[in-house]
């Protein structure tokens, strides 16, 4: 596996797989470009080098072929501005004559971005001929696509082994996510403490077994927490819960219980008489909610309980909502959180944010800067954490 940093890409074309998969309105203006500022540091490092760019990337999840609302042309009047200057010429196809022509013709200095993967099934599919016929385009293969990196697509994963073992590489931004994520999965500093949210015990059942053998202490939050409280024979009115997963919950405890590992749920939350902004808000125990009302925050002293752990943790891993942060009434739990880790960043405590909802809501806050290091994978982080080994990642080391 050759290192990005050392290799010189001068006069090389490097075929660049990046997670452009950015969300886009109905004009098809980009309301969050995060993704692809993500990838700019890999891009001019080639071009500095005297090297060209050819990009790929999927957008989206296109049924049948191509379709006006996934084209990627929509994202070249922003890459071309994040870019300053630099020539970025489309293809209308990521395969075939055009994209071929227009590779070959490509200049040092210049960039090529290829139209959407997913417009041909053979890319999710992780068909070897697509896989061919994409990497005849470049010289080098460099792998900066850390979101898709679970995924053994053609573009992902199949397409390492047409370039020999010097001439496949990650980029600046997969080398950042990979070695941030081993951070905290093989070398934190204790105390560590994962906080996990979100709505759903079963989404999140195989990072919590895992992080059993690793953390010092987990938080659990959001929605997902009344199935354990539910588990314990609490009441919890109508709140979410997963019936089918109460035995799974009980066993985590026991788990826990049994690893040494603080597993610690919100005492209180913030309830509401039904899902919506406008509901009629109050507070209750976490695990004596009246029937009726749902918990869709967490309360007051669950916030100073959770914010007292993060202040003492020396590493910590935040994956997922303490609540419905996107409504006003119920977003006090989760601004608290990102605060406090905000905080025990600045005391010296290694931070790392994962998963589409906490990067959403680390960037409302505005305390991107303020943690060490914010993750551009749901999926892929997630299951980096559940321990799973991610194809895009192997087929570049092996």
């Amino acid at each position: 596996m050759s290192q990005f940093s050392e290799h010189n890409f001068k006069n090389e074309k490097a075929l660049v797989r990046v997670d452009f998969n950015v969300p886009l309105d109905e004009h098809f203006n980009i309301t969050d470009d995060t993704r692809m500022t993500a990838a700019v540091p890999t891009i001019k490092k080639i071009l500095k080098d005297g090297g060209s760019v050819i990009l790929m990337s999927h957008l989206g999840r296109p049924k049948t072929g191509p379709e006006e609302k996934f084209s990627l042309k929509h994202l070249l009047p922003h890459l071309k501005e994040l870019l300053g200057g630099t020539n970025v010429i489309f293809a209308n196809d990521c395969i075939g004559n055009e994209a071929e022509q227009k590779s070959k013709d490509l200049k040092p200095g210049e960039v090529l971005l290829l139209e959407n993967l997913r417009f041909y099934k053979e890319e999710e599919k992780g068909n070897e001929e697509f896989a061919k016929k994409l990497s005849s385009l470049g010289d080098v293969y460099v792998n900066d696509a850390f979101g898709t990196a679970h995924r053994a697509h053609a573009s992902t994963a199949i397409i390492a082994q047409f370039f020999p073992k010097d001439k496949r590489m990650f980029g600046l931004l997969m080398n950042a996510e990979v070695s941030n994520a081993d951070k905290v999965l093989n070398d934190s500093e204790k105390p560590f403490l994962a906080i996990i949210g979100g709505a759903k015990v079963s989404d999140k059942i195989l990072i919590i077994e895992n992080l059993l053998d690793r953390a010092t202490d987990i938080i659990i939050g959001g929605g997902m927490a009344y199935t354990f409280f539910k588990a314990m024979g609490g009441k919890i009115g109508n709140s979410l819960c997963e019936d089918d997963r109460l035995d799974k919950a009980k066993e985590l405890l026991e788990k826990a219980k049994q690893k040494n590992v603080c597993l610690h749920l919100p005492a209180d939350s913030i309830i509401a008489d039904k899902f919506a902004a406008d509901a009629m808000v109050s507070g209750s125990l976490s695990n004596d909610i009246p029937d009726g009302w749902m918990g869709l925050d967490i309360g007051e002293m669950a916030c100073e309980t959770f914010c007292r752990v993060i202040h003492n943790s020396k590493t910590i891993l935040w994956n997922g909502p303490m609540g419905v942060f996107e409504m006003d009434n119920f977003k006090h739990g989760t601004k608290s959180i990102a605060e406090a880790v905000a905080a025990a960043t600045a005391d010296g405590a290694f931070s790392l944010v994962g998963g589409g909802d906490s990067v959403a809501a680390v960037n409302e806050f505005g305390l991107a800067d303020k943690v060490s290091y914010v993750s551009t994978g749901g999926g892929a982080l997630l299951e980096y954490f559940e321990g799973k080994e991610l194809p895009g990642i192997k087929a570049i080391k092996d």
